[in-house]
């Protein structure tokens, strides 16, 4: 299972799930993170957290714990 944490700087990927339960996984689809929206990842700070990612035409900065939350093919 490949997770957005895993992604390269500079690809793109296509959201294929969510995990997390509650507000967790409310907070992150109220971001436009759905099933099968796709995700550039733009940098990743030196020490990894956080990870900058374009998402429906917007910059976004996620935390290492809900990048990996979110499964991507």
């Amino acid at each position: 299972m490949a997770t957005l944490r895993d992604a390269k700087i500079g690809s793109t990927v296509t959201v294929k799930k969510l995990s997390g339960k509650g507000a967790v996984k409310r907070r992150i689809m109220d971001m436009g993170i759905t099933k099968g929206t796709e995700i550039y990842v733009r940098k990743v700070a030196p020490l990894g957290d956080p990870i900058e990612v374009t998402v429906r035409g917007y910059e976004l900065s996620l935390r290492k714990q809900d990048a990996d939350m979110i499964e991507t093919a």
